[in-house]
């Protein structure tokens, strides 16, 4: 009888450890609360835990339960943080459609035929070829735009009787949303279901979130950005390769999710050459990581698929302009982009402190970027997967340190959506109807701002 508790109690304790593995909460070990199993730190005489095959085959539900009934169905479990989404992306709407018809406005030809919408909507009905040269020098050349929104639009404006400006709408739209799930599936496969709704309407209320309805590039970059990681963190290989690939197709900012799952493949390389073979029953050692003792052909090959994208139309570009593979960095340096580590953005914010005015302007700019920097170090001591924390740092690296338009910076870290999971967990943290109160009130407020954005200055 003893013998049968003995054996009960093992099996209890082996179920526990994994689910604690699969809540992301802490493992067993006090002294390593990230749960990466480093040799100073694994008990060198206990033998491995294994866990009953039967206990993999029960489903998990969410953090606060232990086991459960079947999971939802993918679609199903996202449903509150699509739905809630989509009120938010409406609601800026309808603010933006009455806010500009009081100032004489279409709103629908602020989101589709203005800015960057309308250099991408002529790259799909004319192609590459044209510049615009301004008085002062510049030149300012479509090959700057990376060509796979305007190939959807171009597809979808021959499928249908839309326009192309129509057409970048509709992409955006429903880029917009695949982007909400895939914002959600990362959340929720490490932090829980809801963290993963708190995750998706943070990122829905952000002050610039109008954007994500806009006929540009932000929504379809975080779509394939999103469940590119996603396709790492599950150990879908060939899956992130290609939708890096595919993320290198829609904006230079493509090399962070090729840094992610290069990184993400090197050190799982060699933590296996340093770790023992795990056995197929016992659960990874590093919370959310990718599944250890996957072949290795896989990971090759989406490190190799992974920077076609990115470089293949660079390559190109250097060779239609006959300068190389450097020619486009000349492209862009016509619209005064570049990398120059963030001094021309530190010479903008010193500026503002020549007067008074302005000079609040520049303490809201360094506040801003350093609350940037503290959820960074915070995603840090989180221990967010490797995949998210490279990713998330090299989208706000370039962001921050490039020449660019200074005003275009916001959007340009509207991608970086690993940022806002420690917010989200706080946020998951309190009643419902609380955080319901927070959100909806940073909804309002941010609809309101979208549509004073778009009726002013607005990206560029």
């Amino acid at each position: 009888m003893s013998s049968v508790r003995t054996a009960k109690s093992e099996w209890s304790d082996s179920v526990r450890e994994f689910v604690a593995a699969k809540r992301g909460g802490p493992l067993t070990d006090p002294r390593n609360p990230c749960g990466v199993h480093h040799p100073s730190t694994r008990e060198p005489a206990a033998p491995p835990v294994r866990v009953p095959r039967a206990a993999h085959n029960r489903p998990v539900t969410d953090p606060g339960t232990a086991l459960g009934p079947r999971p939802l169905p993918a679609l199903a479990r996202a449903a509150p943080a699509l739905l809630g989404y989509a009120a938010v992306r409406v609601l800026g709407l309808v603010v933006l459609a009455v806010w500009s018809a009081a100032r004489d406005k279409s709103a629908y030809t602020l989101l589709t035929a203005r800015w960057d919408s309308l250099w991408y909507s002529r790259v799909a009905e004319l192609g590459y070829g044209y510049e615009v040269r301004l008085p002062n020098g510049d030149v300012h050349s479509n090959l700057a735009f990376f060509p796979l929104l305007p190939w959807l639009e171009r597809l979808l404006a021959s499928l249908t009787p839309m326009s192309y400006a129509d057409a970048g709408f509709a992409v955006s739209a429903l880029a917009s949303l695949a982007a909400a799930w895939g914002v959600f599936a990362v959340a929720d496969h490490v932090y829980g279901r809801r963290a993963g709704v708190c995750a998706v309407l943070l990122w829905a209320v952000l002050p610039v979130g109008i954007v994500q309805s806009m006929a540009y590039s932000e929504s379809l970059f975080t779509a394939l950005a999103a469940w590119s990681l996603y396709a790492v963190l599950t150990g879908r290989w060939l899956t992130a390769g290609t939708l890096a690939l595919l993320a290198g197709l829609t904006r230079p900012v493509g090399l962070a999710v090729v840094a992610a799952v290069w990184t993400t493949a090197v050190v799982q390389y060699v933590r296996e050459r340093r770790t023992p073979a795990t056995p197929p029953d016992i659960p990874p050692a590093t919370p959310h990581s990718p599944p250890p003792g996957a072949p290795l052909w896989p990971r090759a090959l989406a490190m190799l698929l992974a920077p076609l994208g990115a470089a293949g139309y660079v390559l190109w570009v250097g060779h239609r302009t006959g300068k190389g593979p450097l020619g486009y960095l000349d492209v862009q340096a016509g619209w005064r982009n570049g990398f120059d580590g963030g001094a021309a953005f530190a010479r903008f914010v010193a500026d503002k402190f020549t007067s008074f005015p302005s000079a609040l302007a520049g303490v809201a700019l360094i506040v801003g970027v350093g609350l940037l920097i503290r959820l960074y170090v915070v995603c840090v001591r989180q221990c967010q997967p490797l995949p998210l924390l490279v990713y998330a740092g090299v989208v706000t690296l370039l962001a921050l340190c490039a020449s660019s338009y200074f005003g275009s910076k916001p959007r340009l870290l509207l991608p970086a959506f690993p940022l806002l999971l420690p917010l989200a967990r706080a946020l998951a943290r309190l009643r419902t109807s609380r955080a319901a109160l927070v959100t909806g009130g940073v909804a309002v407020a941010s609809a309101a701002y979208g549509a004073f954005w778009l009726n002013g200055s607005g990206p560029p």
